[in-house]
């Protein structure tokens, strides 16, 4: 009967939203981000980028990335009301209560919205009165149902902006900024509506305790004393304009709102805060971006400077586009020191986030077209299909899962031992795709010697998934009009597969190889034991296969690997007879 009722009550407590199990406000004490029983809380998020603002890259748009630019050129494809059309399936599709759902089944704590000011207000130079603003209701309608999904499953809300009037720095595409008008910087209408949209977003949003923060302006990138040599302002030593401006937006924010955290952003895309500091307000976060660089002590030296001189929490509010290696050296650093994280973003076109927006054929040929326009021009009917295609695929529901990215992110920063891809049990006949080796770290399911991309810190540094398909680790896949196969195999590197051998036996694998280099040879090796001498592939041109008999395999669950004795192949797959 105990048994009986404990389930019973573990059901009901299962249908209990989780806004009832809410810790009230996040805040700010000392050095930590708190919750209101003073609980340390390590955020774990990731930002929806793509969503009310498109960058350039994310859809593989070739030279200008702007959002305006990009709605300019569909629009002169497929015409105004199909561009309209295209829009309104993005925005309805690529962010949906199961995308939050999911994040919280995975184990994140919180999201990140980055917010486009045009889906919330006019830009100023087209208010009907000068100096007015008219607010537009489809933004905050958007961003209530993102608090409600988020409220449901005990997420907390962060809202960015990263689009803001004008455009806040000289890196275009971040903000959808039009170069040759002026920016926030040098237009006070700009500024002014800025302000009064955080005020109005804290107002609406004041007594909501799962909005996280305001994170009030993202990645300030703009050279205010040498616009022509520091035009990013990553050197700037005077940022009275950005201080003033945070300030203006925090005294807004504060006369209707005493209770969510301000988070600010320095200079140079977020991390210069020469003439920033000192501090204004007593709940506020410091935001860092971190890419490309190392992943060690000396990387987050200055970070942790910053909050110890300040005694103020510090965030990560962007990092990512990187590998799985990367991913994992990151958040391990960062947890050891307790500063929390958004990782960036939750999903686009390509392999290295936590899902996957598949591309379609026709979204390929308006692609080519812009690279190249002596190029056949895309018909309308078929660019406009190619475009809905895509707002659908940007659907939770039509998304490719990349299991490793999750897997890099949320396991392997404090356990990177291997398991199995796919539960495989080894018998006569069994074949295993040579991509799906194991999940975990570099070193425990592959060694890879090539496996990140650290240019920042080392511009010769570059590494990772070369073929850029399938997973997101540092071993190379290609696809090809066969499928999938590891590229670029060199000396050492090995790859490695959990099986459940069903009976001892001794078996016969059979390797779908190509060698590119003369020479090439493999060692198969079971936990960590040679199981047969090292045998080289043939001289001939493409796919061969490489027989090696008299491999003995014990019962039982076997680390087997696969392992380059000299490289200089390709590896398709791995037969069992």
């Amino acid at each position: 009967m105990y048994t009986v009722l404990r389930t019973m009550l573990s059901a009901l407590l299962f249908l209990i939203p989780a806004s009832l199990f809410a810790q009230g406000f996040l805040k700010t004490s000392g050095q930590q981000i708190v919750n209101e029983k003073g609980e340390n809380v390590l955020l774990r998020g990731i930002g929806l980028g793509g969503w009310m603002l498109q960058e350039g890259y994310m859809l593989r748009v070739p030279r200008e990335g702007q959002q305006y630019r990009i709605k300019e050129r569909i629009a002169a494809l497929v015409g105004r009301e199909r561009t309209e059309a295209f829009y309104d399936a993005w925005l309805a599709n690529h962010t949906t209560r199961a995308d939050i759902e999911a994040m919280k089944k995975w184990g994140f704590n919180s999201v990140r919205l980055p917010m486009h000011f045009n889906l919330y207000t006019l830009p100023a130079d087209q208010e009907p009165i000068p100096g007015k603003d008219t607010w537009i209701e489809k933004g905050f309608r958007m961003t209530d149902s993102l608090l409600a999904w988020c409220r449901d499953n005990g997420l907390y809300l962060i809202l960015d902006l990263h689009a803001a009037p004008g455009g806040q720095g000289n890196d275009l595409n971040i903000s959808d900024r039009d170069g040759s008008k002026p920016s926030l910087w040098e237009d006070e209408a700009h500024q002014r509506k800025t302000v009064a949209l955080w005020r109005k977003l804290a107002e609406r949003y004041r007594n909501e305790p799962w909005i996280g923060a305001y994170d009030i302006i993202n990645e300030p990138n703009f050279g205010f004393t040498d616009p022509a040599g520091d035009k990013n302002g990553t050197k700037e030593k005077d940022n009275a304009r950005l201080r003033k401006l945070m300030m203006e937006i925090t005294a807004a924010i504060r006369e209707v709102d005493q209770k969510h955290i301000v988070i600010i952003e320095g200079n140079g895309w977020g991390n210069n805060y020469s003439g920033v500091l000192p501090l204004w307000d007593k709940n506020m976060v410091m935001s860092f971006h971190k890419y490309w660089n190392y992943n060690d002590d000396q990387s987050i030296a200055h970070i942790l400077r910053y909050r110890q001189e300040n005694n103020v929490p510090v965030w990560i509010g962007e990092t990512g586009e990187n590998s799985n290696v990367w991913f994992t050296e990151a958040i391990r650093l960062l947890e050891k020191n307790n500063i929390g994280w958004a990782w960036w973003p939750l999903k686009k076109i390509g392999i290295n986030n936590p899902l996957e927006v598949k591309s379609n054929a026709n979204y390929q040929q308006m692609l080519a077209y812009w690279q190249d326009p002596s190029k056949p021009r895309p018909h309308a009917d078929s660019a406009y299909r190619g475009l809905m295609d895509l707002a659908m695929a940007t659907n939770f529901h039509h998304n490719v899962l990349h299991q490793d990215v999750l897997d890099a992110m949320l396991r392997q920063p404090a356990n990177p031992a291997a398991i199995p891809y796919a539960k495989v049990e080894l018998k006569s006949g069994t074949v295993i795709p040579a991509v799906e080796y194991d999940y975990g770290a570099n070193g425990f399911a592959y060694y890879d010697t090539d496996t990140a991309n650290y240019r920042v810190s080392n511009p010769n540094h570059t590494g990772g998934n070369r073929g850029g398909a399938f997973r997101n680790d540092g071993v190379d896949i290609r696809r090809d009009d066969t499928g999938y196969a590891v590229i670029n195999i060199a000396k050492g590197e090995w790859l490695q597969y959990t099986i459940d051998v069903r009976k001892t036996g001794t078996y016969t694998v059979k390797l779908l190889v190509a060698a590119d280099t003369v020479g090439a040879s493999i060692q198969l090796l079971g936990n960590g034991a040679t199981l047969a001498p090292a045998k080289a592939l043939g001289n001939e041109s493409g796919w061969q296969v490489l027989e090696i008999p008299g491999v003995p395999l014990k019962k039982g669950p076997l680390p087997f690997r696969v392992r380059a004795e000299a490289g200089g192949y390709r590896l398709r797959e791995i037969r069992f007879e």
